[in-house]
């Protein structure tokens, strides 16, 4: 990640990374942002995750459970956590690892919000087939 490096390089980084962890995410952020905010979606895959995502000090699996416990905490992001919480299970995180995490975060940021990401994960797990969630 040299200060040489061309915005191209970076973005097909970020792009390497991004379907290394979640396919379907980078075409679908390229896609939805193309007609309002193709820089904005640009940089989420250049920076975002060429410059963070790439970062070697942190494995993905470790990376997705920082990334849901803030997405929990700052609440109103259910869109995000559906699209992490595939991640983290790509990324070999179990769902009854990610329900902990929510039920961790309850304690710092409140049982609503905690409750929100548990809903969310419901969905992500009825739409993977993993439901029930065993103990």
């Amino acid at each position: 990640m040299s200060e040489s490096e061309s915005r191209q390089e970076r973005f097909d980084r970020g792009k390497q990374v991004l379907d290394a962890i979640n396919p379907e995410v980078g075409e679908n952020i390229l896609g939805s942002l193309a007609d309002v905010a193709p820089e904005l979606a640009h940089q989420v895959v250049a920076w975002g995750f060429g410059e963070i995502y790439a970062r070697p000090e942190l494995e993905p699996r470790d990376r997705q459970l920082v990334t849901l416990g803030i997405l929990t905490a700052l609440g109103g992001c259910e869109p995000q956590l559906d699209v992490h919480i595939n991640t983290a299970l790509n990324v070999g995180i179990a769902p009854q690892q990610i329900i902990e995490v929510f039920l961790h975060s309850a304690a710092y940021c409140g049982f609503p919000r905690a409750l929100n990401a548990v809903f969310a994960a419901k969905k992500v797990f009825t739409e993977r087939g993993l439901l029930p969630v065993a103990p």
